[in-house]
C-alpha cells in the first residue's frame, strides 16, 4: 500500500484507461481494478527504472568531466604551447642564418 501512495493521479488514471481498453466482455469492475492496479505497479516500476538509469548517467558523465579536467589541460596543453612557441621563434632566426650563408657562399664563388 506505501508505493500505492507514490503514484500519481496521472499514472492512476492512466493505467486506468489501459486496463478499460483491454477489458474483455463480462469481465467485473473489481477485475479491471485490479489489472488497473497491476499496470500503476508496472509504470511506477518503470518511472522508477528510468529515473535511476538517468541518475548513473549524470553521475559517469560527471566523472568523465573531472576526470578530463585534471588530467587533459594541465600538462598536455602546456608542453603543446612551449613546443609551439620555440619552434615560432626558431624559425625567422633560422631563415636569416641560411640566408647570410647562401649570400656569403654566393659571394665566395664569383
Amino acid at each position: 500500500m506505501a508505493a500505492a501512495k507514490n503514484v500519481s493521479d496521472e499514472t492512476k488514471n492512466e493505467a486506468m484507461k489501459v486496463a478499460k481498453a483491454t477489458q474483455k466482455p463480462g469481465q467485473t469492475k473489481e477485475r479491471t481494478k485490479l489489472i488497473a492496479a497491476g499496470i500503476e505497479k508496472g509504470i511506477a516500476e518503470y518511472k522508477k527504472q528510468h529515473k535511476n538509469k538517468a541518475r548513473d548517467r549524470d553521475r559517469a558523465r560527471k566523472q568523465d568531466i573531472k576526470a578530463k579536467a585534471k588530467t587533459a589541460p594541465t600538462t598536455e596543453s602546456e608542453t603543446s604551447e612551449v613546443t609551439a612557441q620555440s619552434n615560432v621563434h626558431l624559425l625567422p632566426w633560422g631563415l636569416l642564418v641560411i640566408s647570410w650563408i647562401g649570400f656569403i657562399g654566393f659571394s665566395l664563388m664569383k
